[in-house]
């Protein structure tokens, strides 16, 4: 008697899209596992600014082509990510010749740059982050600052979603931030949002980065941070999941693997984390991990260089952790 293979996708499809980032690499090195337990796939990197127009006028879309290539040839839906952010974006956006760039002329860019981006992946794409991280964790500013507040302005965000809603007018589009369940900056990113829907913003929905950790942020904090969007009426999605096993003020390197008591509270983590998605998931309509296993994550190295992080539900192998098990039963 052969046992079907418990999936993620499977045991989550009366609930949400479980969604994975995913790079070229990945894809090779670990495409059976991200076809078999999920049924959506975001771009890490190769969707955003830097790579698609490192130079004006030059798109260079063949890596982002293989991520979507892959999940039309599998059956999976795309999640876009990201149109704009202060990272990962050119300098060539800001500059013209030797001088700033004019706010139009920014606009012009701006527009040029999400308009062929949006021209080429819309279709299979069930939502996109039309803006990233621009909300500043210290302090009382709401707005991170950044070249495109400098040289556009505070409404460079309007501007973007309406770029973007004229250039697919069907589309999903999200706001995306980290942090988003610590108290202050839930306050200022809810503050922004309502304000963004009250000018007439084309906004669908708030995303939830969820780069949490085994200490942090409280369960409560997000229960209330899931709620305070919810009741702006959008579309809620958890959009790049890990659970770190160390706070980002740990600077330890003594770890070559991770403890049992570490793995055993991220279990317990990722069972509650998973148990709140379900209450709401009327409001939830994905949930993206941020990479498919321990064997490749964005965590090792950062923010201390030289060690590794075990994040995922699954191993460096591709197996199934506890987490893994506390998610799939329940």
């Amino acid at each position: 008697m052969t046992h079907k293979l418990i999936t993620l996708k499977d045991v989550y499809k009366d609930y949400f899209k479980i969604g994975v980032a995913v790079n070229p690499t990945t894809l090779r090195q670990d495409g059976e596992l991200i076809r078999t337990q999920f049924n959506s796939i975001t771009a890490e990197n190769h969707m955003k600014p830097e790579e698609l127009q490192p130079e004006e006028g030059i798109f260079t879309f063949e890596k982002a082509d293989m991520i979507a290539d892959f999940a039309k040839e599998n059956d999976l839906a795309l999640r876009g990510h990201t149109l704009l952010w202060h990272n990962q974006t050119p300098d060539w956006f800001f500059k013209d010749g030797d001088h700033i760039a004019s706010r139009e002329l920014a606009l012009e860019r701006m527009k040029t740059h999400i308009t062929a981006v949006l021209g080429r992946y819309t279709d299979g794409f069930y939502a996109w982050d039309v803006v990233n991280e621009v909300i500043e964790d210290k302090g009382t500013t709401i707005l991170r600052e950044s070249n495109w507040t400098k040289v556009v302005g505070d409404d460079f965000i309007q501007k973007a979603f309406e770029y973007a809603r004229e250039a697919s007018p069907n589309m999903s589009l999200f706001i995306n931030d980290y942090n988003e369940s610590h108290p202050e900056k839930r306050e200022k990113y809810y503050s922004l949002i309502k304000d963004l829907i009250a000018k007439g913003t084309p906004i669908n929905g708030v995303g939830l980065q969820a780069h949490w950790g085994v200490e942090g942020p409280a369960i409560d904090d997000i229960r209330e941070a899931i709620e305070k969007y919810a009741s702006l009426g959008l579309t809620l999605q958890i959009t790049e999941m890990d659970v770190s096993m160390f706070n980002f003020d740990d600077r330890r390197t003594d770890l070559m693997q991770p403890t049992e008591q570490m793995l055993a509270l991220q279990a317990e983590r990722y069972e509650q984390f998973f148990d709140v998605f379900r209450e709401y998931s009327k409001h939830i309509d994905s949930v993206t991990l941020w990479a498919a296993s321990d064997r490749y994550n964005w965590l090792n190295d950062f923010p201390v260089h030289g060690r590794k992080n075990w994040p995922m539900l699954f191993d460096e192998n591709n197996q199934p952790k506890e987490s893994f098990n506390r998610i799939v039963h329940f």
